[in-house]
């Protein structure tokens, strides 16, 4: 009993922070229609950002934001590939994406990664408040992803959030009423990548060191969390439904946790991490085909 419970604190803690990146990939994937790839290369420049300052004794408060500031300027460069330079999507993404490995790679002085052991770390602030680590990480964590959902949706409400609604829905019909897409677009990605990066740097100081590598199989990760949570409560409104993301975020980790608990070699880990992508990636298919099979049951049995 005392393990599942230690399994769960560890699963919503780490789901916690993984969220705010789910959502930063949400804001792109959903609210803009666009697969945005820059999530592999700002999540590890938020970490590596973070993991700088704090090693260069910057408040942690203060190194987390700095991280902040770097995604925002990563989604900008890719915002401008995309809608001034033309370069599609997912291209200008890929390029951003690679570029980030050489900047990320000079951020953490030339590194495969760098340790924040023995440094004072925004959890390690909060266990002055409470009294374990599994239970700092979830207090922040949760007080995090709830000003980033607040934000969103205030965010959203306005004008502005409204218009980049319109233009991820109908880009065409949006600029025929003046809304100014290619603006619209570019703030998009920037909130997304800040997201990104503000997720990277909390999970770089609970992990305890950033790595350069850390990005790979980030957006499948944000993806599965959002499929997840879309299979759960579907076509609401933008709050509860990033509500729902972080919901997702936790299970995923959970669902994640629990394959590991099975004895999964340490060589298997991305196999078994990979299958459990492709079930959670799957379940909107599942729940389309048993809609389909229901209302074809019930055609029958109105015929009959």
């Amino acid at each position: 009993m005392t393990n599942i419970f230690e399994l769960l604190l560890s699963t919503t803690s780490q789901g916690l922070l993984w969220s705010v990146m789910a959502i930063g990939v949400y804001l792109t994937f959903r609210i803009l229609d666009i697969a945005d790839m820059t999530a592999e290369g700002s999540f590890p420049l938020g970490a590596g950002i973070a993991a700088m300052c704090i090693v260069n004794k910057v408040n942690p408060v203060v190194a987390t934001f700095a991280a902040f500031l770097g995604g925002m300027l990563a989604g900008l460069v890719t915002g401008l590939l995309n809608t001034k330079l033309k370069i599609p999507s997912l291209l200008a993404g890929i390029i951003t994406m690679t570029g980030l490995y050489s900047v990320t790679s000079r951020v953490i002085g030339n590194a495969a990664n760098i340790s924040l052991l023995g440094k004072d770390t925004i959890f390690t602030e909060a266990q002055k408040w409470v009294m374990t680590r599994n239970n700092s990480v979830i207090v922040v964590g949760l007080l995090i992803a709830l000003l980033v959902i607040g934000l969103l949706m205030l965010f959203f409400s306005t004008e502005i959030g409204l218009a980049m609604r319109a233009t991820g829905d109908n880009p065409d019909m949006s600029a025929a009423n003046g809304i100014k897409t290619e603006n619209m677009k570019i703030l998009g990605y920037m909130i997304s990548n800040a997201c990104i990066a503000l997720s990277g740097a909390l999970i770089a100081q609970n992990n305890g060191f950033a790595d350069l590598n850390s990005g790979v199989g980030t957006i499948v990760i944000g993806l599965a969390s959002i499929i997840i949570a879309e299979v759960l409560l579907k076509n609401q409104k933008i709050g509860l439904r990033l509500f729902t993301i972080v919901i997702g975020a936790i299970l995923y980790r959970l669902i994640l946790a629990l394959v590991f608990e099975m004895n999964v070699q340490p060589s298997d880990a991305k196999l078994a991490s990979a299958l459990v992508l492709v079930v959670c990636l799957s379940l909107p298919n599942f729940r389309l085909h048993r809609n389909k099979k229901g209302g074809s049951d019930h055609a029958t049995s109105l015929e009959d």
